[in-house]
């Protein structure tokens, strides 16, 4: 059986050895700056929501019951406070297009997509992804990017595994719908 070495930190923490907390703080302090980030899209108040997170999750080690991964209860956190920083804010995002996503199938976009080098398919995908609203960007970024699985966004978001399904599965649509549109215009340009 392996050992969860974030478990053994755990309780030294709770043991009462503060700076075995450095060691967890190292560990997830890139990923848990990431998640905030991207939700509200501005570097000091990523900062902030991380540090908050980390305080919060020190306060509350001992309610930590190894139910998931110590990782995907200090996200869950880090997500629940950006989003309420975002909605403190009253940040607006628009939706992508839903006419793009219903006039187009799959295989019309993944042939217009193939026309593209790999290398511009990846600078095409990142800048339609990073301009996704801050809940659906984290949604594909925890799954593609961080692999997480769908259980453990379940749990980072609070969202049910299925609703992550299916808000992925529409994200990837949307995503499509939107590298046709993009298509279609360069077509249109280049033969008109």
């Amino acid at each position: 059986m392996a050992i969860n070495k974030d478990q053994i930190y755990i309780d030294k923490v709770i043991g009462g050895d503060m700076s075995a907390y450095s060691y967890l703080v190292d560990k997830h302090k890139d990923m848990a700056f990431s998640v905030a980030l991207r939700i509200v899209r501005n570097r000091e108040d990523a900062e902030e929501i991380v540090q908050d997170a980390f305080v919060k999750a020190y306060r509350n080690m001992e309610s930590f019951r190894n139910k998931s991964k110590f990782s995907t209860w200090l996200y869950r956190i880090v997500f629940n406070a950006a989003v309420s920083r975002t909605r403190k804010k009253q940040l607006e995002s628009t939706d992508l297009d839903s006419y793009v996503v219903d006039n187009y199938t799959t295989d019309e976009i993944k042939e217009n997509v193939n026309r593209l080098d790999l290398e511009e398919q990846k600078i095409l995908a990142n800048k339609l992804i990073d301009e996704l609203p801050p809940l659906e960007f984290t949604l594909i970024n925890l799954f593609y990017r961080e692999e997480c699985s769908i259980e453990e966004i379940s749990e980072i978001t609070g969202l049910s595994a299925s609703n992550v399904k299916v808000k992925l599965h529409r994200i990837r649509k949307k995503l499509y719908g939107e590298l046709q549109k993009i298509l279609n215009k360069e077509i249109n340009t280049i033969y008109l």
